[in-house]
């Protein structure tokens, strides 16, 4: 399906097949095409560039469709890897987390540290990070395969 060019977010990359690799919900998702463009929220002499995941009803492109900066898709990409290191020893722990100490690491950025910890304040924590592993374990062969393509992707940068 082809993305709007038309719209404030102002596409540059696309991927207008996205629909159909859209990990567990391939060929069954609202989910059209992702883009990286010109920033919808940009202003005059001001340029970011974003990136777009392009939502389609079936009869018009949805209000759902998500905006991040490109720094926020790597800083979640990096929340994701963290805490797929995490859940890889989590085992040991009788609750996968340590309730002693529920932070999971500080990482550095821009002179200060990202923090990952587990939930504390989610009243089912108990509950639902054990639901979150084994959507993990169910979900590793498809994240998997997208964490070696972004290794592969990062070594040829030189990362």
């Amino acid at each position: 399906m082809k993305i709007p060019t038309t719209l404030k977010h102002k596409p540059v990359i696309v991927s207008e097949n996205y629909e159909q690799v859209d990990g567990r919900y391939a060929l069954n998702t609202d989910a059209k095409g992702l883009s990286l463009g010109l920033a919808q929220w940009n202003d005059r002499g001001k340029v970011d560039i974003s990136a777009k995941v392009w939502r389609h009803t079936g009869e018009k492109w949805s209000r759902q469709s998500e905006e991040l900066p490109m720094h926020r898709v790597l800083d979640l990409a990096i929340l994701i890897c963290r805490s797929s290191l995490h859940f890889q020893e989590a085992y040991r722990f009788p609750k996968l987390y340590d309730p002693e100490n529920a932070t999971i690491d500080r990482i550095g950025l821009q002179g200060d540290a990202m923090s990952v910890a587990i939930c504390e304040d989610n009243p089912m924590i108990d509950n639902d990070i054990k639901l979150f592993a084994q959507a993990l374990s169910d979900d590793g062969e498809m994240i998997g395969e997208r964490l070696t393509v972004l290794s592969r992707l990062l070594k040829e940068m030189g990362y």
